[in-house]
């Protein structure tokens, strides 16, 4: 009898340890499929001509042979630079505010910082169109001859990049030890010398890894560039007008693979730079809490309420522009830039398509990138497997929007790839999105793993419970929290995202976000922004919903961290 349960509790292991291994084997084979091969694929056509037969690097020659071409690249560097001095100042300061000072009206200030990440990056280029446009309210107030350019393209991409940047300073700042201060203080050390001594090195990788984080945000960006950039062209657009404008899928080709190098170098930075921070806070350490000084306060808060009143002033000249009759001949308020039907763009149909994209996004992207982490994070079997599987899940922070998208043209569209028929579906447009944000749902899924102790999974195994049962009833409901936070995440941005789908959409699965950069080209400016605005609502819309239900149901599920 004791043979035969032996026998039986061996056959049950080797069922799960095979499963374990099929779900991790399915895991890279997603990844490499999804990303890797399409990457791939796109490298060996900037390789080819237009029949298909090798032809070396003469694509590349004849890009760098073309000096408008070439100009791009400093353009697009030229842009970058100077947006991440613009946005990495400016969050500096006011993130310092918001943990180092005593002035009121902090959470008001840290609300107001978040709507941009709810907008499309389309957004706050209309709204400089409205602003210091030809036709602007406030073109008197513009230094320069004209918004079209890349005067306009850094302002667009400060307002859109500002939340990211003084997220990451945030948490820079709220790491800090209030003993180093006190020493400094009981020495009478110089403010400007504690600053420079004891708060720069504090903060300095969370400052490093924000510059290389918004030089990659912006020097992939598409849509700023594309309604505001006029003949200013950079990289992202050059590959817009390459497959779209000319058809040449080779020099597109060429172009992304040149755009791809910068954000992998910035990427790999980055990265180095994280895996040599130190722990900047010891089991010794002091909360900081910040002190009152009233002229400092009240110059922070001057500082804060220009920087809150600009993002409110994009946002609403884009809210107001889109009940505007006809700019600036009709000034009267209605409802017509509403009626989507009447415009280019796909109608009110690319908007429901957008809500159901995101829906399925948010469903199978939380799946698939939660069930990877735990796999990745939880199983100790198939050590190579899993340190590819890391590997591949970084690698989408790197890729470009535009870059993913037209990889996907070459690898699916191709007669020969079994995968064929999701092209022009709904289907490729949920994947490419899930891949394009895979990074930061996997480095929070696999954050929020490390934080539950392996003790759980050992005693399951010593108890000989299935490794699928763990994860449902113990490794979920602890890390719900982690798993909302990734479904709203990927609903938003698949939501607002425009150079990821730009590529791949059909007459059937026109998305909003498309929609409206469709129709800022046919000249439909206030109907543009009226789409955009509708996306927005839509994002904060969810973002609430996310609020109320998370409350209601961590209520019943969290419990047991109030205990």
């Amino acid at each position: 009898m004791s043979n035969t349960l032996t026998i039986a509790a061996r056959r049950s292991f080797d069922s799960e340890s095979w499963l374990q291994r099929l779900v991790i084997s399915l895991g890279v084979l997603f990844l490499l499929l999804a990303l890797l091969a399409p990457l791939l694929t796109m490298l060996v056509k900037s390789l080819q001509n237009g029949a298909g037969e090798f032809i070396g690097l003469h694509n590349f020659i004849a890009y760098f042979d073309n000096p408008a071409l070439t100009q791009s690249i400093l353009n697009s560097i030229t842009i970058a630079l100077w947006t991440t001095f613009i946005v990495v100042s400016i969050a500096f300061v006011f993130a310092y505010a918001l943990t180092r000072s005593g002035m009121a009206g902090k959470k008001t200030f840290r609300l107001v910082t978040m709507l941009p990440l709810f907008a499309p990056s389309l957004l706050p280029a209309l709204s400089m169109i409205y602003l210091f446009g030809n036709q602007g309210i406030l073109k008197d107030w513009l230094p320069v001859e004209s918004i079209y350019g890349p005067v306009g393209i850094v302002i667009g991409l400060s307002f859109w990049a500002f939340p990211h940047a003084l997220m990451i300073l945030i948490t820079a700042f709220s790491n800090s030890d209030a003993r180093l201060y006190e020493a400094a203080k009981s020495m009478k050390t110089p403010p400007w010398r504690v600053f420079l001594t004891v708060t720069l090195p504090s903060v300095r990788y969370g400052l490093i890894n924000t510059i290389f984080v918004i030089f990659t945000l912006t020097i992939t960006d598409f849509g700023v560039a594309k309604v505001i950039g006029g003949q200013y062209n950079v990289l992202a657009t050059d590959i817009y007008k390459q497959v779209v404008g000319q058809q040449n899928f080779q020099m597109g080709a060429v172009v992304s693979v040149v755009l791809l190098l910068p954000a992998l170098i910035s990427f790999a930075v980055e990265r180095r730079v994280q895996r040599r921070q130190s722990a900047l806070l010891t089991s010794r350490a002091v909360p900081l809490q910040p002190q009152k000084s009233p002229l400092r306060d009240a110059l922070l808060t001057l500082f804060c309420a220009l920087v809150c009143g600009f993002l409110l002033l994009v946002i609403g000249m884009a809210v107001y522009a889109s009940f505007i009759t006809f700019w600036p001949y009709n000034m009267e308020l209605s409802l017509n830039n509403y009626r989507f039907d009447m415009m280019d763009g796909g109608g009110w149909a690319s908007y429901f398509n957008s809500l159901q994209m995101s829906a399925w996004t948010a469903v199978i992207g939380t799946a698939v990138v939660f069930l990877v982490a735990y796999m990745n994070e939880k199983i100790k079997l198939m050590p190579f497997a899993r340190r590819l599987l890391q590997l591949l899940a970084m690698l989408p922070m790197a890729v470009p929007g535009i870059v993913l998208g037209l990889a996907y043209i070459f690898f699916f569209n191709h007669p020969d790839n079994p995968m064929n028929g999701i092209y022009g579906t709904m289907a490729i447009l949920v994947l490419n999105t899930v891949v394009h944000f895979y990074t930061v749902c996997h480095l929070t899924a696999t954050t929020s793993l490390k934080q539950i102790d392996n003790e759980f999974e050992a005693v399951s195994a010593s108890l000989k419970v299935p490794f699928y049962t763990t994860l449902r009833r113990v490794t979920l409901p602890l890390a719900l929290p982690s798993v909302l936070d990734i479904s709203v995440y990927l609903f938003v941005n698949a939501m607002t995202t425009v150079s990821a789908v730009v590529f791949l959409y059909s007459s059937d699965t026109t998305l909003a976000s498309v929609a409206v950069m469709h129709m800022d080209e046919a000249g439909d400016i206030a109907p543009a922004a009226a789409m955009a605005v509708l996306l927005m609502l839509t994002s904060l819309v969810a973002k609430g919903l996310h609020w109320m239900i998370s409350h209601q149901i961590l209520q019943r599920t969290q419990r047991w961290r109030q205990r």
